[in-house]
């Protein structure tokens, strides 16, 4: 069957796209004029209604960002890059009318990153019945600088959190238009991964995003610290001092001569001067720490799906502090940082298992990785599910431990970001140097039973999959999905994990000068 050009005409305007295979694609729609120039750490603003028919069979080009490091695996390859790149794509099932949305944000650490990653191709889920959008968002110092003459732009005061608010005029986006895709505006899922998962959590924190979503999806999400505006909290400098820190370092006299900047050499030059992109707590957009709004529940009141990966640190191991010389020294920098917590933390993951720790019948990794993992990406999963069931919200709980061939070879078996071809069955378009998921039966149930979870939760809030175990949700003893090499429903996921983590934070938190990120372990400050 053949492709066709289709025409929707939105209230943004008439673009036109491909229809093929039951689906109509339309790709580079954009969602906020581009912030360029003058406009450039300014809010988004609304793109007029354009005349005439806009083509929308191509993707839109990345934001600045820096390139990957030479043999990542999450390298799509070179990509167009401008900093008019405000755009979303659609795939819509032909013919849908009231289906559900899902928008997805993507990753990369609020750096990197594109919605053109082939790995993130929406045509397979869309074939589920689901309307799916992605968008790309303002990355690094052109997404998230704060500095004191921004802040002074702005009719509240404030800067640092221009991803954000791309974030949330694409959800407006949404909202006011994706019915003429076939959509129902009042059936949105919002979901990412690692800085997409972030952004998720930012999106249920703000005041701003209310009421545009009405289900969340989480993958890898990590509740980390974040700097305040202009106070030092937790350890972290303002984000205005930031600002003004890194301008200097580039030679910027202010606001103006970095606008007059090329985008892209801002965008490569800022992570050198030592800039690091994070949601602001501003009071307005962000008006507290995440931890503080969600022991507050003042984050959205909706059905959550979060959950993370068992080696999330074998294809992160930049992140991991350098290992100590013998079993013994790591057994004394524990009890030196983590006192009457350190039996507790060695029993968890242990001196003597520093080569293969954590207990568990597929779970792999070292203690080291173990830790960092938990600390990062298993106490937030399971404090997302156990906030939102406090709530009353469905929430449910999964640990992905799915290994393959080549994924064991490399020794990154269930690495950070290995489920998004699953969840997208995208399993033969993952970046080059991704190891390869082989082409099997096997594979194939795999991937159609984590896309039917995944589906039924942005139909119904209710992950289901034919054929496959209920998910049960977490408020029903704890229980979990266990990814493993087939879909299992289990109870107490890693057994004194979360409090201990939650502890060290409730610690940190009190103490005022320390910040919870991946200062974790045998990286923890000393009393």
């Amino acid at each position: 069957m053949g492709s066709r050009a289709t025409v929707v005409d939105a209230p943004a305007g008439s673009v036109r796209g491909i229809e093929a295979e039951g689906l109509r694609v339309f790709k580079g729609i954009p969602y906020a004029l581009p912030p360029v120039g003058p406009a450039r750490w300014r809010p988004p603003s609304p793109v007029p209604r354009w005349q005439g028919t806009r083509d929308a069979t191509a993707f839109g080009p990345r934001c600045p960002q820096p390139d990957y490091a030479a043999g990542s695996i999450y390298c799509a390859g070179p990509m167009p890059t401008s900093e008019d790149c405000l755009s979303l794509n659609v795939w819509a099932p032909a013919g849908a009318q009231d289906a559900p949305v899902y928008v997805w944000i993507h990753g990369g650490a609020l750096w990197r990153g594109s919605s053109r990653d082939p790995l993130y191709d929406g045509a397979r889920l869309a074939g589920s019945g689901v309307v799916v959008v992605s968008f790309n968002y303002r990355l690094g110092v052109l997404g998230y600088l704060a500095h004191p003459e921004l802040s002074a732009e702005s009719p509240d005061g404030i800067s640092g959190n221009y991803g954000l608010l791309d974030q949330i005029a694409a959800l407006e986006w949404v909202r006011d238009n994706i019915a003429a895709f076939g959509g129902d505006p009042a059936n949105v899922t919002v979901g990412g991964e690692s800085a997409g998962a972030l952004s998720v959590m930012y999106l249920m924190a703000s005041p701003r995003a209310r009421g545009l979503f009405g289900r969340a999806i989480a993958q890898s999400a990590y509740m980390i610290s974040s700097p305040a505006l202009r106070e030092a909290q937790h350890g972290e400098k303002p984000a205005e001092a930031a600002g003004l820190d890194v301008a200097a370092r580039l030679g910027a006299s202010g606001i103006a001569a970095l606008r007059a900047m090329d985008a892209q050499e801002l965008a490569v030059a800022a992570p050198r001067a030592g800039f690091q992109p994070s949601g602001v707590v501003d009071g307005v957009l962000l008006p507290r720490q995440l931890v503080e709004i969600f022991d507050r529940g003042e984050q959205a009141r909706v059905p959550i799906l979060a959950g993370f990966n068992s080696g999330e640190i074998r294809s992160l191991r930049f992140l991991m502090p350098e290992k100590p010389e013998s079993p013994a020294a790591y057994e004394s920098a524990i009890r030196d940082r983590l006192g009457d917590l350190s039996d507790d933390f060695l029993r968890l993951y242990p001196a003597g298992d520093m080569a293969e720790g954590m207990t568990g019948e597929t779970i792999m990794g070292n203690s080291i990785m173990a830790a960092l993992r938990d600390a990062l990406y298993g106490w937030t999963a399971q404090r997302l599910v156990t906030g939102q069931s406090a709530l009353g919200m469905p929430s449910y709980q999964y640990n992905f431990d799915h290994g393959y061939p080549a994924a064991e070879a490399a020794g990154m078996h269930a690495f950070h970001a290995a489920e998004l071809p699953y969840v997208f069955g995208t399993a033969q378009t993952t970046p080059a140097l991704w190891p390869k998921v082989p082409e099997t039966a096997e594979e194939e149930r795999f991937t159609a039973a984590m896309m039917g979870y995944w589906a039924s939760f942005m139909k119904s809030g209710i992950p289901q999959a034919p054929g496959q175990p209920a998910w049960r949700p977490y408020s029903e003893g704890r229980a979990y999905m266990n990814f493993a090499e087939r879909p299992r429903g289990e109870a107490e996921l890693f057994p004194g994990m979360f409090d201990l983590h939650e502890e060290v934070v409730r610690r940190r938190r009190a103490a005022g000068d320390i910040p919870w990120n991946w200062n974790v372990g045998i990286a923890s400050p000393r009393p």
